[in-house]
């Protein structure tokens, strides 16, 4: 954790959470992220919830379950901690379910414990919920969305049903955000069309949701796969009732349905990136294996509106430009089909609609001019 951070911790160590406004609260969590925030505060999430218990019901579409292993291979607080502290019943996740569904001539059988399709059906009629949505959903062939069946059943028809009665919808990944890697351009993309929650890529009006004609908001949390910390806190800012759903989403979400705490619209990927001072000098590796700028080898850090420079990831410890990997965007609404190719540069594109090695110059000169001026300041002792 930085110096910085740390004083931010101390700094707020004091203040009682429970009176800070939701705008407060928000930068809070997102400067200190899960594990000192869980820390801190773990008294007053306490006081905060009670003996409430909050219901989560986590569904998988079509995906790798890679949000649901990032999510699982979060430090501190790890999964369990996290829902400990947030008194959370994980009430349905697929993949950690031991329960099978079991059917004789047509019928389930069996009780919730035993039967996922039962369980699933009581969680639906007592509603109450958060739901967590993880993967896309298919809509083909020809509308019957049967590209997913899982216990006899479309996984349309089951989002459907889960989300009539759930409190508030989250989509986790970019797949189930936007349809990310499933509904990449190919042969076969119009017969399967996959779709996110609320969202078919840019298409607000191609989510899932609008398809089934349910009217309900979704917080996108996108990203291949997504932050712990942009899941974790964002749920527990909704159970905490921080985020207040559906009032507060306007003021909360950009305009495609994620935290703008986490993905700020003014502030890019490439702003905080651990290589920008090659950047700024105009020294970009040509080949894998350098330690400049990468955007000669494709990357897309100047189009990726998310904290990960300044969060970053395994523990606050490193990121994909810090490891040697190009950014590729995968937290914006067109992924993978705006970012490919992924390892080759956009000469088209370069920096704000300009060639990368003419704005590379112009940076060098405007750090040196900036420097000088800095200088001439600190002379007059301004």
């Amino acid at each position: 954790m930085s110096t910085g951070i740390k004083n931010l911790v101390r700094t707020l160590d004091s203040v009682d959470f429970l009176k800070m406004d939701r705008r407060t609260f928000m930068k809070a969590v997102s400067a200190m992220g899960a594990a000192a925030f869980m820390g801190t505060y773990k008294a007053d999430i306490v006081q905060a919830l009670e003996f409430a218990e909050t219901k989560l019901v986590w569904l998988h579409g079509s995906e790798c379950t890679g949000c649901s292993e990032s999510v699982l291979n979060a430090g501190n607080p790890d999964i369990v901690q996290a829902l400990q502290k947030l008194n959370v019943n994980l009430a349905f996740h697929e993949t950690l379910c031991a329960q099978q569904g079991i059917w004789n001539d047509g019928e389930l059988v069996n009780t919730a414990e035993l039967n996922s399709e039962i369980l699933l059906e009581e969680l639906y009629k007592e509603g109450k919920y958060i739901l967590v949505v993880e993967g896309s959903i298919p809509n083909g062939p020809d509308g019957s969305g049967r590209y997913l069946v899982i216990g006899n059943k479309t996984f349309k028809e089951t989002l459907g049903e889960a989300a009539k009665n759930a409190v508030a919808i989250v989509a986790v990944g970019a797949c189930a955000a936007y349809g990310g890697i499933t509904s990449a351009d190919s042969e076969v993309a119009k017969d399967t069309d996959y779709r996110g929650v609320a969202f078919a890529k840019e298409d607000a009006n191609g989510g899932m949701l609008q398809i089934l004609g349910i009217d309900k908001p979704v917080i996108n949390i996108p990203g291949c796969p997504a932050h712990p910390d942009w899941v974790l806190l964002t749920v527990g800012a909704v159970i905490l009732g921080k985020i207040k759903v559906p009032d507060d989403l306007p003021a909360v979400l950009d305009k495609y349905g994620r935290p703008m705490v986490f993905f700020p619209p003014d502030h890019t990927v490439h702003e905080n990136c651990p290589r920008r001072g090659y950047y700024d000098r105009g020294e970009f590796d040509e080949q894998v294996g350098g330690e400049k700028c990468l955007w000669k080898l494709g990357c897309k850090a100047p189009y990726a509106h998310a904290d990960c420079g300044i969060r970053k990831w395994n523990s606050g410890i490193s990121m994909c430009t810090q490891a040697g990997g190009p950014c590729i965007a995968c937290v914006e609404p067109g992924f993978p089909d705006t970012s490919r190719p992924l390892y080759v540069e956009r000469e088209d594109l370069g920096l704000a609609g300009a060639n990368i090695d003419t704005v590379a110059k112009v940076a060098v000169g405007a750090a040196a001019v900036a420097a000088g001026v800095h200088a001439v300041r600190r002379m007059k002792g301004e």
